[in-house]
């Protein structure tokens, strides 16, 4: 009797050699829900890519294609205090290659002091770093020229919860101490690196 042959082992697929990287704040769900609100009252050309609601961010360095491999090192190399602040966006513009983006009024200390205490982390770690002058913003859609901004965003809470930030558009209310005693009760992480093949975002953004 000849033995049955064992069925071919189906291997585990290797991880890809290389992920392409970005530091992030994050919105909490306030502010995703107002920003995605206010995104789509936009009147959008045919040409527009408008950026899922989920993937809206603002990004603090783009770090490019890096060896997974590297990642422990990165995640240990990039680990920065934080401190709160205060982020204001009522800008709509249209950038180059018609870049819908949203920008902050104006850069907090503490989130410039984020913004370089990264970059010097990139730099040890022998990474690229941007060279342009900071400018926060989150993009809202791509190739979109030709696009019509409403006048104003909506008030929401805390973009970049990850960080203990808090953004804040016109309208917004003061915190209360309610508010404040409530946020100091909450841990607070570190920016996180994501993965830009996950996100399908182009560089600069």
């Amino acid at each position: 009797m000849n033995p049955v042959p064992a069925p071919p082992s189906i291997a585990a697929p290797a991880p890809p050699p290389f992920a392409r990287l970005f530091l992030a704040l994050w919105p909490g769900p306030a502010a995703l829900q107002s920003l995605a609100q206010w995104q789509r009252r936009w009147t959008w050309p045919r040409t527009a890519a408008v950026v899922p609601a989920e993937r809206l961010h603002l990004t603090l360095q783009f770090i490019g294609p890096v060896p997974t491999a590297r990642l422990p090192e990165l995640l240990h190399g990039l680990a920065v205090p934080v401190r709160r602040f205060d982020l204001t966006f009522s800008q709509a513009e249209i950038w180059p290659r018609g870049l819908a983006v949203l920008c902050a009024d104006a850069v907090p200390e503490p989130l410039a002091a984020l913004h370089a205490q990264l970059q010097a982390a990139l730099q040890r770690l022998a990474l690229p770093v941007e060279t342009r002058p900071f400018r926060p913003h989150v993009t809202l859609a791509r190739t979109a020229r030709g696009a019509v901004a409403r006048p104003h965003p909506p008030a929401c809470e805390a973009l970049a919860g990850c960080t203990g930030g808090r953004a804040r558009y016109p309208g917004h209310r003061a915190p209360s101490r309610h508010d404040r005693d409530r946020a100091e009760r909450r841990p607070r992480q570190r920016p996180r690196a994501a993965d830009r093949s996950s996100l399908g975002a182009p560089p600069h953004s």
